[in-house]
């Protein structure tokens, strides 16, 4: 019997209406409009595309969208001295920094100037340092709108042996460190993992992050075990014609659904749902900043 299709478009819209919910709940009950600051720097067409996605849906929920579109010749210390102005905004609750930024900005110094409070991307190390040790941080936004998806598709994960497949510091060790505080099984493989095919056999629980198109076949996959592919790779489609191209996940999805129990596609499995967790995190931002119990559903 093949997988059950986990639906990550649908399930972004599900996140989003709660987001809108508990954001009119906020004006109506505290006078509180949840604020998303989105800066890019330079005219990346990718990019651009990216955050006038945010700012569309950033608005639809009923939110403050702030989008500083700067000049790619921008100095460091200007960019430096407008994320000290978010910071003190307090009509601001999230800042995010459009990466990748021009080769003179130090991203990592960039990334460090956000205040963690306010850093719902996760990525500073504050926050890292917080979802390492189990205490309360910004989770980002890709590895949180897995385990979103991997909750309402099993309830509890304790006790489940999880394999996170990559191990970057965006998606496989934040992963990973979710995980466990799930209180799952966890091993972290990646391209070097010796016996890699049988590490992920033994896996009720796959996250493929490793960014290796098809890498994973389902000859690897554990029967009825539920696969999250995070990957989305873009290889030659000449069946589609000449310079064609189509995208693929980690995970090559033909034959692991007619094994998994259940299996994200690519495309619209995980990749939905990051602007969708961008949105709870900054609502889940505002309730802290203002000592509200935060919503239920939207945070780790």
């Amino acid at each position: 019997m093949a997988a059950r299709i986990i639906d990550g478009k649908a399930f972004a819209e599900g996140l989003r209406g709660r987001v809108a919910d508990h954001v009119a709940r906020l004006a109506a009950d505290h006078g509180l409009v949840p604020g998303l600051a989105v800066v890019l720097v330079g005219e990346d067409p990718a990019s651009e595309v990216y955050v006038r996605n945010k700012g569309r849906q950033t608005r639809e929920a009923g939110m403050l969208s702030v989008e500083h579109k700067l000049p790619a010749d921008t100095s460091e210390a200007a960019l430096l001295a407008l994320i000290a102005e978010l910071n003190a905004d307090a009509r601001i609750h999230g800042i995010l920094v459009q990466l990748p930024l021009p080769g003179h900005i130090r991203s990592d110094l960039v990334i460090e100037a956000i205040d963690p409070a306010k850093d719902v991307d996760g990525f500073t190390i504050a926050n890292v340092g917080r979802l390492a040790t189990g205490q309360k941080a910004m989770v980002p936004c890709t590895p949180l709108g897995c385990l979103l998806m991997l909750r309402a598709e099993l309830g509890t994960l304790s006790g489940r042996d999880a394999v996170v497949v990559g191990r970057s510091n965006i998606v496989g060790k934040p992963m990973a460190q979710l995980l466990l505080g799930e209180s799952c099984t966890v091993t972290v493989a990646h391209s070097r993992t010796r016996d890699l095919a049988g590490v992920v056999g033994r896996a009720d629980i796959v996250v493929a992050a490793v960014g290796r198109p098809q890498m994973i076949p389902g000859g690897w996959i554990k029967p009825g075990a539920t696969v999250i592919d995070v990957g989305i790779n873009r290889i030659p489609a000449p069946e589609k014609g000449a310079g064609k191209t189509r995208l693929v996940g980690d995970v090559d999805f033909a034959s692991a659904v007619e094994v998994a129990g259940a299996i994200t596609p690519v495309p619209g499995g995980v990749g939905p749902m990051t602007i969708a967790c961008l949105l709870a995190n900054t609502v889940t931002a505002c309730c802290r900043a203002n000592g509200l119990p935060e919503p239920e559903g939207l945070s780790a």
